[in-house]
């Protein structure tokens, strides 16, 4: 899974968020690397976890022939109490690591596959996330 090597600090603060209107991403918006991407079409937290087995599903489908790029990496901080834990006692342990996502990011390319596949897998790997997202091409 990925996570930062090391961070400068231990536990962030939440970003506020305007959910009635969520901004729109300004880098990382068009395809730089390979022919297939899949965008982003909501705003959300996508976990290092998620994003594993999005790599997974892509690789399962490229294989030898193409090449598959992470666009996103999980550098935040994301803290979590134990169950049935009384209020009070400050913030919780660190518990993994996510990247905030705005729509209309990139977050993975596939390249080296024919459309149809490059297509398919695209869409198996959109299921793993807990996002709408789009099959957007090089054309």
């Amino acid at each position: 899974m990925l996570y930062p090597k090391k961070v400068k600090f231990r536990k962030w603060q939440r970003m506020r968020t305007n959910r009635k209107k969520p901004g729109v991403a300004t880098r990382g918006a068009t395809l730089a690397f390979g022919s297939f991407g899949l965008k982003a079409e909501q705003e959300k937290w996508i976990t290092s976890q998620q994003i594993e087995s999005c790599r997974k599903v892509l690789s399962r489908y490229v294989q030898k022939s193409g090449r598959v790029w992470i666009r996103i990496f999980p550098d935040k901080p994301v803290t979590s109490r134990p169950p049935e834990v009384t209020m009070g006692g400050g913030k919780g342990d660190p518990c993994g690591f996510v990247v905030p996502v705005k729509p209309g990011r990139i977050l993975f390319e596939i390249d080296g596959i024919s459309g149809v596949l490059a297509a398919e897998a695209m869409k198996k790997a959109g299921a793993k996330l807990p996002i709408k997202t789009r099959i957007v091409s090089r054309e």
